[in-house]
């Protein structure tokens, strides 16, 4: 169950956007309540999403409303139709299209297939994911690679990062050619932006910004940029021309204030460009009200979402054969659950005609103490080809007959007819 962009205003999706810092606290607090047997928590700044092992089907469900409705300070009856809800087989296609990128902004976007990964290893951490989730997960990973590495769908910009800074780009005149760019936040988020803008050499300057300045320099000295603590940010402002903000803090770190000497340094400045400010912050990093304040082009994601679905009609073509390949993931995907369903009882049944061939063959043995070495162990061999080929067919029907009401039949009667 979760929420996403295309069905709930940005200002609902930040108040259920979960912070890395408090996704561990999170999951256990969903892990500890009784009706959930597993959970994993994937929060991107698309999506809110809990994927869950019930106990017991109604009340589990229940659980999941209540928490996302606290989150979004809104009631149950209120986000009834604009969640997403899907159960049993519909959450392994759901996932797998989400970790390929197929229900991103930006169609087959690289950023969610980690996030889909470092998902489960927190779930995994706070012992919440179970042998369902983590093999659902681990396989969702496995289906996003396939689909990138087969198809064309992740080929130009299938970043937000990128289309950030496109967009930026398309703001001043189509190109970021001398302009002075500063990025705030060193996480994920700005070491995307810092790449995006490797490709850009005629920049004039880059400046990242970040509570840890070592981490700020390190991350700027890919692009041959300076990196400042978040005391020194006002200073790169003033001479900057495009601001990317993506910081994991839940409430704006850019304002009118800050952003003042940025104004009055181009208000000193006949004819320069409004200055772009980008936020990529889910909630957002920056103060809605900068919007309304002359001199600057304030984008957020409903715009870069806007932008992305102009630029990937190209990629389009692929969306099929990106499906085609989903489809075949989750199909695999239950014909091994199925059978690993079946396979406790294989090899329960496959233990016990062992243990009664080894002790007919030591009961026999002395009886049949006039053959040799050689010719005890060729009595062995074809006992052991006989018994494995009749176990072959009963084996292959449970298998592929598992998760069915006749694979139920089937598993049942082998362990009633051999006391399994």
């Amino acid at each position: 169950m979760g929420l996403e962009q295309h069905q709930v205003p940005l200002d609902v999706l930040e108040r259920v956007a979960i912070a890395e810092d408090d996704l561990g606290k999170v999951v256990a607090g969903l892990r500890d309540r009784a009706n959930l047997a597993e959970v994993v928590v994937l929060s991107t700044c698309m999506r809110t999403e809990l994927y869950a092992v019930v106990e017991r089907f109604h009340e589990g469900v229940t659980d999941l409303q209540e928490f996302l409705a606290a989150m979004a300070g809104s009631s149950v009856d209120a986000l009834d139709g604009r969640w997403t809800v899907f159960f049993d087989d519909a959450v392994t296609g759901h996932l797998f299209e989400v970790a390929a990128g197929l229900r991103s902004s930006v169609l087959g976007e690289t950023e969610v297939l980690g996030q889909v990964r470092r998902a489960l290893e927190r779930a995994q951490a706070e012992h919440a994911s179970g042998p369902v989730l983590s093999g659902l997960f681990r396989h969702a990973v496995q289906a996003g690679r396939h689909v990138r590495s087969t198809t064309a769908i992740a080929q130009g910009s299938t970043s937000l990062s990128h289309v950030a800074v496109e967009l930026a780009a398309s703001r001043l005149g189509g190109s970021l050619a001398g302009r002075h760019v500063v990025v705030v936040g060193a996480g994920e988020m700005g070491e995307g932006m810092v790449d995006a803008l490797g490709g850009h050499g005629d920049l004039a300057q880059v400046v990242v910004a970040n509570r840890t300045v070592g981490r700020a320099s390190t991350l700027a000295a890919r692009v041959g940029g300076n990196g400042v603590g978040l005391a020194g940010l006002g200073e790169a402002l003033a001479s900057a021309d495009v601001v990317f903000v993506s910081t994991g803090a839940s409430l704006p770190v850019l304002d009118a204030e800050l952003l003042a000497p940025a104004l009055g340094a181009r208000a000193a400045a006949v004819g320069r460009p409004p200055l772009v400010v980008v936020d990529l912050g889910v909630p957002r990093n920056v103060d809605p009200a900068v919007a309304g304040i002359s001199g600057i082009d304030l984008l957020d994601m409903d715009d870069l979402t806007e932008h992305a679905e102009r630029a990937m009609e190209g990629r389009r073509a692929e969306l099929s054969a990106a499906q085609e390949i989903v489809t075949q993931e989750v199909e695999r995907y239950r014909a091994e659950e199925r059978a690993r369903g079946a396979a406790p009882v294989v090899s329960a049944l496959r233990a016990r005609i062992e243990e009664l061939r080894r002790s007919e063959l030591a009961r026999h043995r002395a009886r049949l103490s006039e053959l040799d070495e050689r010719q005890w162990q060729e009595v062995d061999s074809v006992v052991r080809d006989v018994l494995a080929k009749l176990l072959h067919q009963p084996t292959v029907a449970v298998k592929e007959a598992a998760g069915t009401p006749r694979g139920e039949r089937l598993v049942e009667a082998l362990r009633t007819l051999f006391d399994l």
